[in-house]
């Protein structure tokens, strides 16, 4: 069954209690509102053992897509909910590709091998990206040696990722 798509749903941002991204998950899911919490794998190490765990990409952020005049107050009524993120009058949105980018990097490892090549970015550079996972966004590059270490930025979350992918993968931003 094909799900109906409502052009009036968007992507906004819950912060929630911290460590509970997960049960207020579970508790808006039960209410049928679409969610999406992006999980890495992380390896946590105590004196005796060490474990991989998933901890949330984005800690006490929850991303909701809703009709936010007639889905809103559903939202408000799950117990242990903290607030709607908002920039000043404006509650904070998510655009549908930047989830999309965030969804296929959290299917791949975001650390590959790097190519020699004759790209040579430079550190402060801004760079777009233009294969992979995160293709279409715009990245700086913030290390140089063997490797390219990049922060790509959610602006619609005032957000950061960091991670590491071949020279290959980036461009030169066009400039205005």
């Amino acid at each position: 069954m094909k799900k109906k798509i409502n052009p009036s749903r968007e992507w906004y941002v819950l912060y929630v209690k911290s460590r509970h991204e997960r049960k207020i998950e579970a508790l808006l899911k039960e209410n049928n509102i679409e969610t999406f919490l992006p999980l890495v794998k992380t390896v946590r190490e105590w004196s005796d053992r060490k474990k991989i765990i998933e901890s949330p990409l984005f800690p006490s952020y929850l991303f909701v897509k809703i009709d936010f005049r007639k889905e809103s107050e559903k939202v408000l009524a799950i117990r242990g909910f903290c607030f709607f993120v908002r920039f000043g009058t404006e509650f904070a949105k998510i655009q549908e590709h930047e989830i999309n980018s965030i969804k296929l990097l959290m299917e791949i490892d975001a650390s590959m091998e790097v190519e020699n090549n004759h790209i040579q970015p430079q550190v402060g550079e801004l760079r777009k990206i233009e294969i992979g996972a995160l293709g279409g966004l715009g990245c700086e590059i913030i290390k140089v040696n063997n490797e390219n270490k990049i922060i790509v930025r959610i602006d619609s979350i005032n957000q950061n990722i960091l991670a590491t992918i071949p020279s290959s993968y980036l461009t030169q931003l066009a400039t205005v």
